[in-house]
């Protein structure tokens, strides 16, 4: 797809060395050098559109003054049929170029002929992805963190699709270990205080008190009655947890849907155990060399992993050996694999069953520590992990209500459950609020500004600019003004500077899009958006497109048709409605 910001940088270098070699063959410069100078756009546009270093660069190469360099370029530049209409010297010899009537009009083409497919790249060359993000532990309501990471997660995928990978979407169900376990013991306690009142039976310190899980064991009494008392603990506590998940599962599911969110799998964690590729992984750990008993447990060498990972990525060998290095039990004295066991086999099935390629995961903050560690031991598989799996970290939601913070805690059942935040605003206001921050920032939620309908309201704004443009171009139909082909537009028209920076933002979201892939950071399409909606008002409070003049009538309503294709464009990739009215 046509990236029209690349093609105006390429097309410099182009007119540029094609300048020089006719400068060469009229004996104004020396033959035969190679320059090698830089593209840059300028951030004044008094300095021009794009500015070339050529001359400076090349000034060694050629024994001449940079700004002599830049006139013998300029004397030789042929500029009839590009994108430029002017070429001036700067400063020390700065080539400063100007676009044409013929670069805003493509821009214009351009996003009419690739229609909801403009910005889209090649940047994934069709290679497998997977996007793994949420996979909250199945033992209660879906909450505010989740919130953040489900949005951050889907619309990072949504932006890979769009830059050419083959995406996948996964969430991988924690339905096995310690925190099931406590999750049934939990259920228990509860359903057994329904049987024998609340002082008879003590609940643990360490269980999960929400509300949830006294719903789960009343559901259990109303359809069992006292039945499951007699049973051996261990097959209570096993279809407890069977029945508790049976339920979450399903209501997550259902959050997540209402939320935007669906996903190509749900991957059970217990599958990997029960197919025994936990054992198997941990075996051909064992075969590779880096594992070694100790007190009953089987350990991996994180440390030897860690510091041969370190040193591939530059470290010394001096600087490796200072570093607080541990490492880590795989299978534990009685037999059971760790947490950390399974993870590492779950990524050696993506990688070496299922085939993909690069593997992201959307990971709270609090998991840093065990970035590298997982790395490396793919890295000891021979998986390449530190390479091929990325790691988004995502720091904390911070609610806000009343201008003052909204406490939650999971442990004690206090947590904002995600279906209660959706009952509260709107699912484009949450999906565009949680986006609109990189993953690594913290972020503050409003709910007060969140539901507001006003240019404060980011999502709101971004919104009401998609509807200006339906609402302005009904209404020039009506007057009989219907927006026409590019092929059709004189661009020479559009002189005024709202006119051409709304041409020059809209130029700028393939490569924005393409930036947000390669950096895993969506939150680049909310400012996008955000900035796109302001360089509209802008251009709709300066310039009318209703006058008299049919060539410049016709010209702005297909600018403004423009700038509403690509704020549904964006919207749509965040998740979020493009609505016709607001």
């Amino acid at each position: 797809m046509t990236n029209m910001i690349q093609s105006a940088k390429d097309q410099v270098a182009a007119l540029t060395q094609t300048a020089y070699e006719r400068a060469a063959a009229a004996g104004a410069l020396p033959a035969g050098a190679e320059v090698r100078a830089t593209i840059e756009i300028p951030k004044d546009t008094a300095h021009g559109d794009y500015a070339s270093s050529f001359a400076m660069a090349g000034a060694k190469a050629l024994h001449m003054a940079p700004r002599a360099i830049a006139q013998a370029i300029v004397d030789h530049l042929e500029l009839e049929g590009s994108y430029f209409g002017k070429v001036e010297i700067a400063g020390p010899g700065f080539l400063n170029f100007t676009l044409g009537p013929k670069w805003y009009r493509d821009v214009l083409s351009a996003i009419e002929t690739q229609g909801a497919g403009y910005g889209s790249g090649a940047g994934g060359a069709g290679k497998k992805v997977m996007v793994e993000f949420v996979s909250a532990n199945p033992t209660g309501p879906m909450h505010m963190g989740n919130a953040r990471g489900g949005v951050l997660g889907d619309t990072l995928a949504n932006v890979l699709a769009r830059d050419g990978w083959d995406v996948w979407k996964e969430f991988y169900v924690n339905d096995a270990g310690n925190q099931i376990n406590k999750f049934a013991v939990s259920i228990n306690a509860r359903y057994m205080q329904r049987i024998l009142g609340e002082d008879n039976f003590s609940f643990p310190e360490e269980g999960y008190h929400g509300e949830d899980i006294k719903e789960l064991a009343g559901a259990i009494y109303d359809a069992h009655g006292e039945s499951w008392r007699d049973l051996p603990e261990e097959e209570r506590l096993a279809r407890m947890a069977e029945y508790g998940l049976s339920v979450n599962i399903p209501k997550m599911e259902a959050d997540l849907k209402k939320y935007g969110i669906v996903y190509d799998q749900w991957f059970l964690e217990s599958s990997l155990h029960e197919s025994g590729f936990v054992a198997d992984t941990v075996a051909l750990l064992a075969e590779k060399g880096w594992t070694y008993e100790k007190d009953g447990a089987l350990w991996l060498n994180t440390t030897e992993l860690l510091k041969k990972k370190y040193m591939a990525e530059g470290k010394s060998q001096e600087q490796a050996d200072k570093l607080d290095l541990k490492d880590d039990v795989l299978r534990r004295a009685n037999g059971f694999y760790t947490y950390f066991a399974a993870d590492i086999a779950y990524h050696r099935n993506k990688f070496e069953v299922r085939g993909f390629d690069k593997v992201v995961n959307i990971w709270g903050a609090d998991h840093h520590g065990h970035v590298a560690r997982l790395q490396a031991a793919l890295d000891g598989l021979g998986l390449d992990g530190s390479h091929r799996l990325v790691i988004v970290l995502m720091q904390l939601v911070n609610l806000l209500q009343d201008g003052k913070p909204v406490r939650m805690s999971k442990r004690t059942g206090k947590a904002i459950a995600l279906h209660d935040l959706l009952d509260e605003i709107s699912v484009d206001a949450a999906r565009y609020y949680f986006n609109n921050r990189a993953s690594s920032s913290p972020l503050d939620f409003d709910l007060d500004l969140a539901v507001r309908q006003d240019s404060e309201n980011p999502v709101y704004y971004v919104q009401y600019a998609h509807a200006r443009i339906c609402s302005l171009l009904a209404r020039m139909a009506e007057s009989g003004a219907a927006v026409c082909l590019a092929d059709k537009v004189d661009a020479g028209v559009l002189t005024q500077p709202e006119e051409l920076a709304l041409i020059k933002s809209l130029a700028q979201y393939p490569e924005e899009l393409h930036l947000a892939a390669r950096d895993y950071d969506p939150s680049r399409i909310n400012r996008y958006l955000t900035a796109l909606a302001g360089d509209f008002h802008r251009f709709y409070n300066a310039c009318r497109c209703m006058v008299d003049d049919p060539c410049l009538q016709a010209a702005r309503l297909k600018l403004a048709d423009a700038a509403r294709a690509v704020l549904a464009n964006g919207l749509n990739l965040l998740g979020v409605a493009a609505p016709e009215k607001m």
